[in-house]
């Protein structure tokens, strides 16, 4: 089965001309961020620590910028298990340089503020740093880039744990009080995330003994030809209600339309602006379901569409939706419903770009309030791009439906 909507390459027909010159103009920012980060870093470390470390690094931030623009090539259609195996061998290379960049790259700009600061310090006679110390300091950012990013590498690469999280609801029935979802998000099975994690996921997720179980978004990077058997475990899933999916914005660069024929035949349910009634001990509750927030971009048939989401639901029943992105919670509250289950931000990933998320998106992760509603946001139970988490440790999701005691605050 081939990809309709491929990654990068050749994502749109007749893009071919658009997508060349994106990928010649990441090759030139490459070049310009790794040349900054080498003029800023490399004398100081000649000076203190030697030019045979200077040139370990100079090798390095070489390969980086050949491989880093690399990691955002996605080929189209079908290939050999000898070519997969070497793509995802030069993605392994390539988006593990990316995220060691990352932190070269963010710590060099924090160390160039510094000196900034101590010149100007200097300059009114107040303190002037030693040569020496500066020197040191382009060492100790080579340093702490290497320990973050294997420290990132390591908690990307761990089993991600179970998150419990009470769900207060308001007049929630008493049939309803420990209603369990299983919530995982944004596995991105793909180059670095193959069918191991997804068998662990799913034995975890079946201990938990959930109600119904909600994949909301980013399950593939991907075509289904090469992809299938490493989500094949899903089919094995267990809980009372079943399990059901909705579209992230991964699943439209990897043919949205294969899988969505795919995942039926493993049991999952596929919400595609539409909902379904759940009768749990008699009582009803609403389960709804949005395409990804920017989907029309991609596939014009499958706009968002929170409204028709929940068209015809029964108003006095408990209604939850799934939407891969936070920010079609407005709109979700204003429709109505009471709780929200997104992902798609994972949870920043790694610092800094944590405290970046909020100018995308309104949450970044946990559990909040819009209003007379609740959302929340996994922070995704794999990982993108770079193999490397700090700071926002991935998760299963256990949320438990509670009745709401006292007034929500915030």
């Amino acid at each position: 089965m081939r990809t309709v909507v491929p990654m990068w390459d050749d994502w749109a027909t007749g893009a071919a001309g658009a997508v060349e010159g994106l990928m010649n103009g990441l090759w030139v920012v490459s070049v310009l961020v790794h040349a900054y980060v080498a003029l800023r870093l490399l004398p100081g470390v000649v000076a203190a620590a030697g030019a045979p470390t200077a040139w370990l690094l100079a090798a390095l931030l070489a390969v980086s910028t050949a491989l880093v623009p690399s990691a955002l090539r996605r080929r189209r259609g079908k290939r050999t298990p000898q070519e997969v195996l070497r793509s995802d061998l030069l993605a392994w290379a390539s988006l593990t340089l990316m995220g060691l960049f990352s932190s070269l790259f963010v710590l060099t700009l924090v160390r160039d503020v510094v000196e900034l600061v101590l010149w100007l310090v200097g300059l009114v006679g107040l303190y002037r740093v030693p040569a020496r110390d500066l020197d040191l300091s382009a060492c100790a950012v080579v340093a702490l880039a290497l320990l973050a990013t294997l420290l990132g590498l390591y908690n990307a690469r761990k089993a991600p744990r179970v998150r419990t999280v009470d769900v207060p609801l308001k007049d929630l029935p008493p049939a309803l009080h420990g209603f369990r979802i299983a919530q995982i998000s944004d596995m991105h099975v793909g180059p670095t995330i193959k069918r191991p994690r997804m068998k662990y996921v799913v034995a975890t997720i079946n201990r938990l003994e959930a109600d119904v179980v909600a994949i909301t978004g980013d399950l593939v990077d991907g075509n289904v030809y090469e992809l299938s058997r490493h989500v094949a475990p899903l089919a094995g899933l267990r809980s009372r209600h079943g399990t059901f999916f909705v579209t992230g914005n991964h699943e439209y660069y990897s043919g949205v339309m294969p899988w969505m024929k795919y995942l039926p035949t493993l049991g999952v349910r596929v919400l595609l602006n539409e909902h379904v009634i759940l009768l749990h001990h008699h009582v009803p509750i609403v389960l709804a379901g949005v395409t990804d927030f920017s989907a029309a971009s991609y596939e014009t048939s499958h706009r968002t569409d929170v409204a028709l989401a929940i068209t015809g639901a029964p108003r006095a029943a408990v209604k939850i939706l799934l939407a891969h992105q936070p920010r079609s919670a407005g709109a979700a509250q204003a429709a109505g419903f009471d709780l929200q289950l997104s992902g798609h931000t994972h949870g920043g990933q790694f610092v800094p770009w944590n405290f970046f998320v909020r100018f995308q998106q309104p949450f970044t992760a946990g559990l909040h309030r819009v209003k007379n509603m609740l959302v929340y946001v996994s922070r995704g139970t794999g990982y993108w791009g770079p193999p490397k988490r700090l700071g926002a440790p991935a998760e299963i999701t256990l949320l438990r439906l509670v009745n709401q005691t006292e007034p929500l605050r915030g």
